[in-house]
């Protein structure tokens, strides 16, 4: 019984909770605190604050936790998977109807307004890495890094993995 509730109580949330973690938090609040009684306020706002200040997404932290402390491995295992399982349907869903529709007409047209999009949203990302980059560990350092991986990938055709391996390996040897 213990494992149903800890599935509804991290699946209802991820299906209502839109936009993610932090949107989600008050729902799993209401089901963790309110309705099932596994914590007070207290220990949930405890929780919260150090799932914030650990690196990844908070929904899942407070779903291992939560799980782990009602559940043991399994419980935690199941609170994971429904916190991740809304997510994961609706994508399969999608996709699937997406493959369905694939000679549509109408898909390749929202395909060919897409690839702009993703295309300008991932320049943006590289331009603001590397203004980060260029902040932090100087600008011709960042050049020098960009030009060698440039070089690299298109002039000597090496596997992505190698050169951005050896560009973590010159940041944590030649940078710290």
């Amino acid at each position: 019984m213990i494992y149903w509730q800890i599935f509804l109580a991290f699946f209802i949330p991820g299906i209502l909770g839109y936009g993610g973690g932090p949107s989600s938090i008050p729902l799993v609040e209401a089901e963790v605190v309110d309705r099932y009684h596994w914590m007070t306020s207290r220990e949930f706002s405890e929780m919260l604050a150090i799932a914030n200040a650990l690196p990844g997404p908070i929904a899942t932290k407070m779903a291992g936790y939560i799980g782990y402390m009602q559940g043991g491995i399994l419980g935690m295992l199941i609170a994971l998977f429904a916190t991740i399982a809304p997510s994961l349907l609706l994508m399969i869903v999608l996709l699937s109807l997406l493959l369905r529709h694939k000679d549509s007409p109408r898909v390749k047209k929202m395909g060919v307004f897409v690839r702009p999009a993703i295309a300008v949203l991932i320049g943006i990302l590289a331009f603001e890495f590397a203004f980060e980059s260029a902040e932090k560990i100087g600008g011709w350092k960042t050049l020098f890094l960009a030009v060698v991986s440039f070089y690299l990938l298109e002039k000597k055709k090496i596997h992505p993995l190698y050169v951005i391996t050896g560009a973590l390996l010159y940041g944590a040897f030649f940078l710290s």
